[in-house]
């Protein structure tokens, strides 16, 4: 299973829509979630529609929090939408084998053991977790909470039976070119996650849409090939002095 977990407060405002971006992701099989810290007033308000807009469009969910109930936000969102997804697939098993719409329609016994196999599969199934981090200026007071939110999410997947695995973008990048950053490539460890955010430059730009576009292409190039040929585009690089891996600029 496959997610982009958007953390942002809205307004893209370079390049291609978010929601249309969104959607390419959607159609090959990765789901995108969008949750927004978003100010008050006229500018968080357009904030909160385009989160929902991209969610909507993302075949994920969208919450809009305080940085305070942030890290449980991000926590809970991923469990539903892994659930959900299971939800979906094993529905359209048993339209094909018993012709029914979902397990609520089996007998008692039969259902019961479709909910164990669900909740089963749920901490089972492997997980990867893209998490793309709005890093323009207006998001700077709100990074110690995105911070303490992604530890906390790395920590939970860590706690999970099934193969799991974190990726963190920034965006924008460090270059006027760059739609973002891989800050650190996939990987299990939640102790790695404390030694990236204090690389993250802010920014003024938010190029949200090329942004998701480009982690898109990051899942394709990690994760197999999906439905259409990537393109391929020249990565910058990073410099890393800590082991960290950070070659895959997109």
């Amino acid at each position: 299973m496959r997610q982009i977990l958007l953390i942002t407060d809205g307004c893209s405002n370079v390049g291609d829509s978010p929601a249309i971006a969104a959607s390419i992701a959607q159609a090959e099989g990765i789901s995108v979630n969008v949750v927004g810290i978003v100010d008050d007033g006229g500018i968080g308000e357009q904030g909160a529609l385009e989160i929902a807009e991209i969610a909507r469009a993302g075949g994920g969910m969208s919450r809009i929090v305080s940085p305070a109930l942030l890290s449980r936000t991000v926590q809970m969102m991923t469990r539903q939408t892994v659930q959900g997804t299971i939800r979906g697939e094993v529905n359209r098993e048993l339209r094909q084998i018993f012709g029914v719409e979902s397990a609520a329609e089996l007998p008692p016994d039969k259902r019961a053991e479709i909910v164990r196999v669900m909740e089963d599969l749920g901490e089972t199934a492997e997980l990867r977790v893209a998490l793309l981090i709005d890093a323009s200026a207006s998001m700077k007071p709100k990074m110690r909470a995105v911070e303490e939110a992604v530890r906390d999410l790395a920590l939970s997947l860590q706690a999970r039976r099934g193969e799991s695995a974190v990726a963190v973008f920034h965006f924008p990048g460090e270059r006027s070119h760059e739609a973002c950053l891989l800050d650190l490539d996939w990987t299990d460890r939640a102790d790695r996650i404390g030694q990236i955010f204090g690389r993250i430059s802010m920014k003024g730009t938010t190029p949200t849409g090329p942004a998701l576009l480009r982690v898109v292409e990051f899942f394709r190039e990690t994760c197999g090939k999906l439905e259409t040929e990537p393109q391929h585009t020249a990565p910058a690089r990073r410099d890393d002095t800590d082991g960290m891996r950070s070659d895959y600029v997109v």
